[in-house]
């Protein structure tokens, strides 16, 4: 058998000309929690169970279901235990900090036994089908620590749920006996990660699995999860950004811009960018379905707030739209399940195949319920054209693909023009677009997400150690100083459900979405009118590295609220 090993990416960033932040960043020595500074001991809590469905989760997952929360403790042990050979895959869209949990990894793998070896996955979980990696050593280790992206390895968004798959991998992990793989993902990432895990231990083939939370979208989170990583870094980047163009829209005060802000399934980034900018109007998804509000409701809230901003002479101002805003409308998230539904086979659970675009317009229109189709035909032509005709691979509707900043400003410059007609709104309505996403996905780690991440890391190692496998890696108590953080383990089962995707019930992670009871939005909702109508806005700077610890290593406001630091 033949194995590929593909060194390009450190070949690629060896030839690279370093920045002078490149340069100052990799000295920077990441915190530990005091528990991890040493040996530990693995102290088990009271026996789990999942979220919801737990019936049905515990019959899928028999061996890894109903384990213990884990918390490690400082140990006076000082017996070296044996090498361990250590897998390592970047799973789904590359958040900031990966490259620290993967030195983190290394150097808690090396810590146990200075024999043991890492190797990476290339380009995500494909590379484990493949046979495709490489060994990470020092030298290349070290030149990636404290940098953003995912390039060490590449990442990639191939899904580990057939049997064929996990055979595949299996053949490689005893090829170069890697006694345990920690997969670096999201919530589908980790729940096919969990799956992994299961298929192992029921197989008894001796290979753990452990999982680490990541997506700066913040949805994965819980009682033991904190927060994800890259979540810190992206808000700080973006809110960065809106700062800039706040500065630039009470400068020229003449545009109202409309940004619209990464996070599909959940308010979490627009809501923090919120707090730490005071914007004229943020959008969060959660409330919006809460409420039953229609896209109508959505455009007359946003007209009240330039009729009346501008009744005071400001024509100008700033509007946060969570990305995923039009999926929770109700109206319109009961259509997209319905398409998402009519358009996928029964027979193969995949895409229906159509011979062109008008054909599927046409197939939707004629397979709809009446309800939805006069949702469909409300829309502007040219989003119900994208919810008919745009599918991710797996036969979803792409809803990042539709510009709603641009749908909803064309659609207040149309309230606002029937208002100026009938003499109830008189200013000047001028806008510009912006989409933040790609941006702030690789940024150079905050220490926040620089500390978090090496400790998620060289934590994973000690649940490798403590021989635990469908766990994932959990660093609590963050908003206090990185040595008073606690280090242990969650097993994964205990976040899952059953939901429906692409028409059949499948366990899932749940993600978390903003919740409307819980601090952060409160004392969002408390302000939202004061900065509606005042120019109240904050200019965050630049994320620091260098400076005092007020300034450099400070949480998101989110984690702040939420345990009132």
């Amino acid at each position: 058998m033949r194995f590929h090993r593909t060194v390009t990416p450190l070949i690629y960033y060896i030839h690279m000309t370093k920045s002078a932040l490149q340069i100052a960043r990799a000295a920077y020595q990441p915190k530990l929690p005091k528990a991890l500074q040493g040996p530990v001991v693995a102290k088990e809590g009271a026996a789990t169970q999942s979220v919801g469905d737990q019936e049905k989760i515990k019959q899928l997952f028999p061996n890894t279901y109903g384990l213990p929360v884990i918390e490690f403790e400082a140990s006076a042990a000082t017996t070296q235990q044996p090498a361990v050979n250590v897998g390592v895959i970047l799973s789904g869209g590359q958040a900031p900090g990966g490259h620290n949990v993967i030195s983190g990894l290394f150097d808690g793998v090396k810590s146990i036994n200075p024999a043991s070896k890492l190797y990476g996955f290339i380009l995500g979980p494909g590379g484990l089908v493949d046979h495709n990696y490489m060994e990470l050593t020092a030298d290349i280790i070290d030149e990636y620590r404290n940098t953003g992206g995912f390039d060490i390895i590449g990442s990639g968004r191939t899904k580990l749920e057939k049997e064929e798959q996990f055979e595949k991998g299996i053949e490689i992990l005893r090829e170069l006996n890697i006694k345990a793989l920690v997969i670096i993902g999201g919530d589908d990432s980790n729940t096919n990660a969990c799956v992994l895990a299961e298929y192992y231990a029921a197989k008894k083939y001796g290979v753990q699995v452990i999982g680490c939370p990541k997506t700066i979208d913040g949805d994965l989170k819980n009682e033991q999860i904190e927060t994800s990583f890259g979540f810190d870094t992206a808000c700080k980047t973006y809110s960065e950004l809106i700062g800039n163009i706040q500065r630039d829209c009470n400068s020229a005060r003449k545009y109202w811009h409309f940004i619209k802000l990464m996070g599909r399934s959940a308010s979490h980034i627009a809501l923090e960018c919120a707090l730490q900018t005071q914007p004229n109007i943020c959008l969060v998804s959660e409330e919006v379905e809460a409420k039953e509000q229609s896209l109508d409701d959505v455009v007359n809230y946003i007209a009240t707030i330039v009729a009346a901003r501008a009744a005071k002479g400001d024509n100008y101002g700033t509007v946060l739209i969570p990305e995923g805003l039009i999926e929770f409308i109700p109206a319109i998230k009961k259509l997209i399940k319905e398409l998402n539904e009519v358009l996928t086979d029964p027979a193969t659970g995949e895409p229906r195949e159509f011979a062109g675009a008008e054909e599927q317009i046409a197939f939707v229109e004629s397979h709809i319920a009446k309800d939805n189709l006069a949702v469909l035909k409300s829309l502007p032509e040219d989003v119900a054209r994208q919810l008919c005709l745009d599918r991710d691979p797996h036969g979803n509707v792409q809803v990042s693909l539709i510009e709603t900043e641009k749908l909803l400003s064309r659609m207040v410059a149309k309230r606002l023009a029937e208002w100026k007609q009938a003499g109830k709104y008189d200013g000047k309505f001028s806008t510009q677009h912006h989409f933040f996403g790609y941006e702030g996905r690789c940024a150079a780690p905050s220490n926040y997400d620089a500390d978090y991440c090496y400790s998620l890391g060289f934590n994973a190692s000690r649940l490798i150690a403590a021989g635990k496998t469908g766990y994932m890696s959990i660093i609590r108590n963050t908003t206090a100083p990185a040595a008073e953080w606690v280090a242990g383990g969650v097993p994964i089962t205990m976040m899952m459900n059953i939901e429906r995707r692409n028409g059949a019930d499948k366990p899932v992670i749940r993600k978390a979405l903003v919740e409307l009871d819980g601090a952060p939005f409160r004392y969002f909702a408390a302000h939202r009118d004061e900065w509606a109508q005042a120019t109240s806005y904050v200019y965050p700077g630049p994320i620091q590295y260098f400076g005092p610890t007020e300034v450099c290593d400070q949480s998101t406001k989110t984690l702040q609220l939420e345990q009132a630091r």
